[in-house]
């Protein structure tokens, strides 16, 4: 078994590996690359080293032949030695970023939603203090120093007709980016759901060319306190509003579906895209992670470790590969 960017281990020396509590005190290096092709693990092995990989604050990574029963413990699972290393460049560029994104998805694939949701909220509060997303920041406003002045009114669109409501996305000025408007107004949309219990369907789509360009990026950085900024996600975020009745939900995703965009309505219960529909997740090459609730739901629809992936390459994913992952589970023609 190799270890990528370090040294050669071999499957005898698997025991020598996993003595080592915390191996990124030990290796100075922002991940670690495990190359188990070939390697048959007993039973016992693999145990051993699915609680060693927990317990680390690095990203593991996995090069295999094909699924084996380490396969679930690890935090990426890659197909070549050449997108491994390639992914192991992007986590030395943010390894903040990507240390914390892994954290949160092998503890909150095992917790319920809300407490999933708290523990994204805290991380991203993390992160938004960090001198990567700084560094992103002070980037953004110097090519930017003229911010652009939108006209937010009426954010949301309601239609109702018997027992559906329409949901419309209705800011295409910004690509129905998810500003504070849209976020308190996708809130109140969704809490009115809650309370009525004669809308049996929700449908959601969006005005214009692009479903979501993801958060309003002429907002960031207006946020000092990150304690409140946690404490308003707490009270604001439209996620937690739609979760307990998903079961209602369907998402139909045209052009565009960036960052919060589909991070929120992965948790619908049916999600259609048109062909021309591309997905990505951008806040890793931010300093950040996934702060609508991708952290939560797309793992749940995809798994950890192609999430893990998906955010960490920051790739830009067309309808079919997002229904061949099980992103969408429907393509409009």
């Amino acid at each position: 078994m190799r270890a990528f960017m370090t040294n050669l281990i071999d499957s005898r020396e698997l025991n020598e590996l996993i003595r080592e509590p915390n191996i990124a005190e030990v290796m100075a290096e922002s991940a670690l690359g495990l190359d188990l092709r070939g390697i048959k693990l007993s039973e016992s092995q693999s145990v051993l080293l699915g609680d060693w990989i927990a317990r680390q604050s690095i990203p593991i990574l996995g090069l295999l032949d094909d699924k084996s029963s380490v396969s679930d413990c690890l935090d990426l699972v890659i197909d070549t030695e050449q997108e491994c290393l390639a992914i192991m460049k992007k986590i030395n560029e943010y390894p903040m970023a990507c240390a914390v994104l892994v954290q949160i998805t092998r503890a909150s694939v095992n917790l319920t939603f809300p407490h999933a949701l708290s523990l994204e909220s805290l991380g991203y509060a993390t992160l938004q203090s960090g001198a990567e997303f700084s560094r992103w920041l002070s980037k953004y406003e110097k090519e930017n120093q003229q911010k652009p002045q939108y006209d937010l009114t009426n954010p949301i669109l309601l239609e109702r007709e018997g027992g559906e409501l329409r949901i419309i996305l209705n800011t295409p000025v910004n690509r129905n980016a998810l500003s504070i408007p849209m976020r308190d107004g996708l809130s109140e949309a969704f809490k009115i759901v809650s309370m009525d219990d004669s809308i049996t369907r929700v449908y959601v789509s969006a005005n214009g060319p692009c479903f979501s360009a993801g958060g309003d990026l002429t907002e960031f950085g207006s946020a000092t306190d990150f304690s409140e900024a946690h404490a308003i996600r707490k009270l604001r975020m439209p996620a937690q509003y739609l979760i307990p009745q998903k079961h209602r939900y369907t998402a139909f995703i045209n052009g565009a579906c960036i960052g919060a965009g589909i991070e929120i309505f992965a948790f619908s219960s049916c999600v259609q895209a048109k062909r021309d529909a591309v997905f990505r997740l951008p806040e890793i090459e931010m300093g950040l992670i996934p702060g609508a609730g991708g952290c939560v739901s797309i793992p749940r629809r995809i798994g950890r470790q192609r999430m893990n992936y998906f955010a960490i390459s920051g790739k830009q994913i067309t309808a079919d590969e997002a229904m061949l992952w099980g992103l969408v589970d429907k393509i409009l023609d």
